[in-house]
């Protein structure tokens, strides 16, 4: 591969305003290595060159002539198969919509577009976006960086492996319950949970609508910063003089300490390095936290059941058993039970703001396991049940309270840290990021 494979996609925008590298030739590079990849099918379920070549060279003419849109215009981007692309299959890693043809782009690839980014495809994901595991007999599992006998996590499965395989610089996924966190984390990558609301999901196929976000996966703080002001048409957040001098950061410790070895270990790395930045660190057990993950059964399955129950019980036998399973825990509850839990979420909700107003983010490992093994999660169905409940358990938090999030590598392989910040708080969040990240490195 070609060092542009694995350089940021800010760098690689810098390189198209200065002159050194033409948005043709960078596409033509990132096509070239996915078309060359062994994993190709595993990691994009269709790419799409005649619309990435046709951007590029509106990109290179934009380029000449000193117009370009912003700091990605001319970068490529690989979009997880939930955002409508006009003319494209988007299928969601299901097939209950193979064959489904939007007529329009998603407003997050259209803001994208005017921005000047070019679409290099769409990855694959777990079925419907309803597991962290990002296992997929139903299309494709594409492999972990580390090693192709372990899922990649879910459900941005396919977009995280776009980068940490060199075939794109940034992925755009979606978080509903830590689905662009936990693949970022297991692939070594950035990975940016958005507030509900803020980025616009019309167009997206949905999972849960009361939960569902979209955020980048990327190699650096300052592409997601990039990335979130592309996906909404707004202005980057300004990462300049980021420090954690000063910083109080809370150490969610019932989650820290309970999870598996290594990304306990890590974390505790993580931790003393902040420390030695110059962070403040209190470590507490915090009610509301408790109270708004025991409300869980209520949020997720009810509402992406009803959502999805027509469609799946006209064909269940085309779904991969376990999520149909998942789904179907959501029938039979009462629409009461549910209205009662969002009230009850959102009184969590105030009460955990109230408590950590004193902060500048809550932190934790980002997955409280390391990455399964796909034979054993499709050979031992316990074991399955466990690991897709757990991987997702530490970055739910943040979906459940209604918060931004954004996880790091920490240097040790699969590992993640995590920071949790008020809702709508997505710069002040990212420049605490722009630190932390330089604290680990």
């Amino acid at each position: 591969m070609d060092d542009m494979n694995w350089r940021s996609g800010a760098d690689l925008g810098r390189a198209v305003a200065a002159g050194e590298i033409d948005p043709r030739d960078l596409t033509e590079t990132f096509l070239s290595a996915i078309g060359a990849s062994p994993i190709r099918d595993e990691v994009y379920a269709r790419v799409t060159a005649d619309r990435a070549r046709a951007e590029a060279e509106a990109a290179a003419t934009r380029a000449r002539h000193g117009l370009r849109r912003g700091p990605l215009d001319g970068v490529p981007i690989s979009w997880k198969d939930l955002f409508d692309s006009a003319g494209v299959a988007t299928e969601a890693g299901s097939a209950l919509l193979k064959g489904r043809v939007p007529q329009d782009d998603a407003t997050v690839l259209a803001n994208a577009t005017a921005g000047g980014a070019i679409c290099l495809g769409k990855t694959h994901m777990s079925e419907l976006a309803f597991s962290g595991l990002g296992l997929n007999p139903i299309t494709a599992t594409p492999p972990n960086r580390h090693d192709a006998a372990l899922v990649p996590g879910g459900s941005s499965s396919g977009a995280a492996a776009s980068v940490a395989f060199g075939l794109a610089p940034i992925g755009i996924g979606s978080d509903t319950g830590g689905s662009v966190r936990n693949p970022a984390a297991w692939n070594d990558l950035v990975g940016l949970k958005t507030t509900l609301g803020r980025v616009p999901v019309r167009g997206c196929v949905p999972l849960v609508e009361t939960m569902d976000t979209i955020g980048p996966l990327c190699r650096t703080v300052e592409d997601a910063a990039l990335a979130l002001a592309l996906l909404e048409g707004g202005r980057p957040a300004d990462l300049a003089g980021a420090t954690l001098r000063g910083a109080r950061l809370l150490v969610l410790a019932d989650y820290a300490e309970s999870s598996r070895d290594a990304p306990r270990a890590a974390f505790a790395h993580a931790v003393e390095r902040f420390e030695e930045a110059g962070a403040t660190i209190t470590r507490a057990e915090l009610a509301p936290v408790k109270a708004a993950m025991d409300l869980t059964p209520m949020l997720f399955s009810p509402e992406a059941y009803a959502i999805w129950r027509d469609t799946i019980e006209a064909d269940p036998h085309l779904m991969f058993d376990r999520i149909l399973e998942r789904f179907r825990t959501g029938r039979g509850v009462e629409a009461a039970d549910v209205l009662a839990a969002h009230r009850a979420r959102q009184a969590a909700q105030d009460a955990y703001l109230a408590e950590t107003a004193g902060y500048d983010a809550v932190i934790l490992p980002t997955a409280a396991i390391l990455p399964p093994d796909r034979q054993r999660l499709l050979d031992d169905e316990t074991y399955y049940v466990t690991e897709n409940l757990l991987a997702l358990r530490n970055t739910r938090v943040g979906n459940v309270l209604g918060l931004c999030g954004l996880t790091l590598p920490t240097g040790v392989p699969m590992c993640g840290v995590m920071a949790l910040a008020p809702p709508m708080q997505e710069e002040r969040l990212l420049r605490l990021g722009a630190a932390m990240d330089a604290a680990l490195t």
